[in-house]
């Protein structure tokens, strides 16, 4: 018969419906509130079973795929050991049946308390570079603190004992459950029901399989990194909990500005001085760039923040690609002193150039009118 017939579910049951069908047929077939009644005894035993199968994601996904109800193999169930009626109870000390199967749905199995490998988180350091360095590639020393393997229990987070007594139950390999007079005892979580304890944490790493510890690294910083660029180093971050795959180490490049040249993309800009004779004759000049001077040619007539291009003088590319641009912006520089020769060349210059350089602006001023 269908596991989830036994419990009067549907195939698409949540985990909330399972765990309600299973504590209304506990409540009625339950053996030990039908003393003798062999027939509750064996509606109890199916319905534990689909409860069992069908509470537990990975038995589920078997039983639905192919049918295939694998037996539980560590004793999880309660047994009922009769009643104490040693002591008192005040009302409010008792237990609805309730709260009993609340209690015995609510307890984890020694299986499931087993945590399984964990992978270790990433770690982000951070470096600063100069605005050369940056363009001509530097290495970089890191000092960071990142958690790496115990070695004492080579990353299991326990280490293997001789056997000794479970303190949780004395010896017994069973714990004891009391619901207002009534008394169950169940396997104990801590040592699977064997009395005796084989494994305990690791004192090192306190079970985590993992311990601090301050680490330098040398980063290699590559040519024409640009602020704010992350750099990936593989497998150095915190090392996996319980053996699990380490993370990874990121490291932020912080690149200081530069007095003269802006970075934009892989382009990189410079403003030059130019004398008005320079940009009205035009003549050829030479500038600074990050890896040796440069020839410019101003061409005659060349105005004010007018831009120059010069093809594969910018920064190195990361990606494998050709080099940025150097863009050039010409700022003009008026003499710093006029004497009256210079002072007449200035006035023939304006008789002879009459036109007005302001005329746009006024006819954008009646366009808006």
């Amino acid at each position: 018969m269908s596991l989830y017939l036994i419990l009067g579910l549907q195939p698409k049951a949540t985990r909330r419906e399972i765990e309600r069908a299973y504590k209304r047929l506990a409540r009625k077939y339950h053996p030990d509130l039908n003393p003798g009644d062999t027939k509750a005894a064996t509606l109890f035993d199916r319905a534990t079973d689909a409860y069992e199968t069908l509470i537990d994601p990975a038995r589920r996904r078997r039983y639905d795929r192919d049918g295939t109800v694998t037996p539980v193999s560590s004793p999880e169930r309660y047994a009922f050991r009769g009643f104490d009626f040693s002591m008192a109870l005040d009302q409010r000390d008792g237990s609805t049946f309730g709260e009993l199967f609340e209690g015995w749905l609510g307890q984890a199995s020694p299986r499931s308390r087993e945590a399984g490998p964990e992978p270790g988180a990433d770690q982000q350091v951070e470096v600063e570079t100069s605005f050369d360095e940056a363009l001509r590639g530097v290495e970089r020393e890191v000092v960071f603190t990142r958690l790496v393997r115990c070695h004492a229990c080579d990353a299991a987070g326990v280490l293997a004992v001789g056997g000794l007594p479970c303190a949780a139950c004395n010896g017994t390999g069973a714990t004891r459950l009391v619901r207002g007079h009534m008394v169950f005892t169940r396997a104990c979580v801590e040592c699977d029901g064997d009395g005796r304890v084989h494994r305990r944490p690791c004192p090192a790493c306190l079970g985590e399989g993992v311990r601090a510890r301050n680490d330098a690294l040398l980063v290699r910083v590559p040519k024409g990194v640009a602020d704010g660029a992350r750099i990936r180093v593989a497998d150095q971050g915190h090392a996996g909990r319980r053996g699990g795959p380490p993370g990874h180490l990121y490291v932020r490049v912080a690149v200081r500005p530069h007095e003269r040249f802006e970075r934009h993309g892989d382009d990189l800009h410079v403003a030059v001085p130019v004398a008005l004779h320079e940009a009205a004759l035009g003549s050829r000049i030479r500038i600074p760039a990050f890896d040796g001077p440069v020839a410019v040619r101003i061409p005659p007539g060349t105005q004010a923040g007018q831009r120059i291009r010069l093809r594969g003088r910018g920064a190195p590319s990361t990606l494998g690609a050709h080099r940025g641009d150097l863009i050039v912006e010409v700022r003009l520089v008026m003499p710093s002193l006029i004497d009256e020769r210079s002072k007449e060349l200035f006035r023939e210059l304006g008789r002879i150039h009459t036109e007005d350089v302001r005329q746009h602006l006024w006819a954008q001023a009646d366009t808006q009118r």
